[in-house]
């Protein structure tokens, strides 16, 4: 298998693809031979009710979560077996959970410079000097100091956004980033995510903020009982749904 890390100038066109990837815990069937392809640069928004195979979906992707048969492809680094393969995928993609996960007992600034130093033996000056602009991004530069207990959630999923960044990652994955947050913190945190869509980032995005995949997805795919059901362009998805399931899910879900 392939562990050789892959410059930006070598990236594949297709960076992401995922071929009849089947998954299970237990007797419990979560991804049934799901194929996907993302496309350098494009905004793919991942729907579906819960407990249909939306997260597993990218934790198999960021080479957290292991799979039992199919071809899932990261850059150029074949996934599967070989750990080296799914180190060399996790330098090129970042993550953003639900839960934030940032470290308590680090400052914010103290989260950004981290990985940096550590794992991509950044020197600490250009790690502090890269963690400040993220936070400058983020509109979070006066909380360098703060600890994750002092501010909001909104604030900590921003800077676990920023944190995500600070590694330079080829795409970003989000896990229903906003789902643990009150209705007011969404919005600063889908403006974040707003902004990296239009800088050409390659994203794929689990979550139910539907006007959110309106405005900003490529693409949205609806996915259920570990199958995707449909994908299109967000007009073809929310305008003229072809699936009976994807018609109800969303008659469901844009209600509220």
């Amino acid at each position: 298998m392939n562990t050789r890390a892959t410059t930006p100038e070598l990236l594949p066109s297709v960076p992401i693809l995922l071929e009849n990837v089947c998954k299970s815990f237990g007797q419990t069937e979560v991804l049934r031979n799901v194929s996907l392809t993302v496309a350098r640069g494009e905004v793919v928004v991942v729907c579906g009710p819960s407990g249909s195979g939306k997260s597993t979906l990218i934790r198999v992707i960021n080479g957290l979560e292991s799979f039992d048969s199919g071809r899932v492809s990261v850059f150029g680094n074949e996934l599967g077996e070989d750990a080296a393969a799914a180190h060399e995928a996790r330098k090129m993609v970042g993550m953003v959970f639900q839960s934030f996960n940032l470290f308590g007992h680090l400052t914010v600034l103290e989260n950004l410079t981290l990985a940096p130093m550590h794992v991509a033996r950044v020197s600490e000056h250009e790690a502090k000097q890269r963690a400040h602009a993220l936070l400058e991004r983020v509109k979070l530069s006066h909380l360098a100091d703060a600890y994750p207990d002092a501010i909001s959630g909104g604030q900590k999923q921003r800077v676990a956004i920023a944190r995500a960044l600070a590694m330079q990652p080829q795409a970003l994955l989000f896990d229903e980033p906003t789902s643990a947050l009150d209705p007011e913190m969404i919005k600063e945190v889908l403006d974040v995510m707003r902004e990296l869509a239009s800088q050409d980032i390659t994203m794929i995005c689990v979550t139910h903020e539907m006007g959110f995949a309106r405005e900003v997805a490529d693409r949205v795919v609806f996915i259920d009982a570990g199958q995707i059901i449909e994908a299109a362009a967000p007009a073809e998805f929310f305008g003229a749904p072809q699936h009976e399931r994807t018609q109800s899910f969303l008659s469901q879900i844009l209600k509220h």
